[in-house]
């Protein structure tokens, strides 16, 4: 495959996840053993409507918080998600959001041999 060939995916979804800092290797570990490939972590300073404390339970919330983002194909998507929501206890106050979002398309290295097992369309225009 040369350079200016570009596979198209659009059958993927980008599952996104704010966690409570020293959360997100847990997720990835828990979306690599449902079928995810990879992931990207990054960390932020998150802020709100309940800085700091937790309503009448008092619970302090740390502000520092890492952000996970998995790309994976949309028929995988959904058992991902409720894997990642169980591990991270996304149902408990303050521990974190999660969401996912369809991809138009996106663009990756993708060897030719497995592109054309797939079936995947190789646009050499580009």
């Amino acid at each position: 495959m040369s350079r200016s060939e570009m596979i198209i995916l659009t059958d993927a979804v980008l599952i996104t996840a704010i966690v409570q800092r020293g959360i997100a290797d847990m997720v990835v570990q828990v979306a690599q053993e449902a079928g995810a490939q990879g992931a990207t972590i990054f960390y932020a300073h998150g802020t709100g409507v309940r800085q700091k404390r937790l309503g009448l339970l008092g619970l302090t919330i740390n502000a520092e918080k890492e952000v996970v983002y998995i790309v994976v194909p949309s028929d995988q998507a959904d058992s991902i998600f409720e894997r990642i929501f169980v591990t991270a206890k996304i149902d408990t106050p303050g521990m974190g959001i999660l969401w996912m979002t369809p991809l138009e398309k996106m663009a990756t290295h993708v060897p030719y041999e497995v592109a054309a097992r797939f079936g995947l369309h190789v646009d050499s225009d580009r």
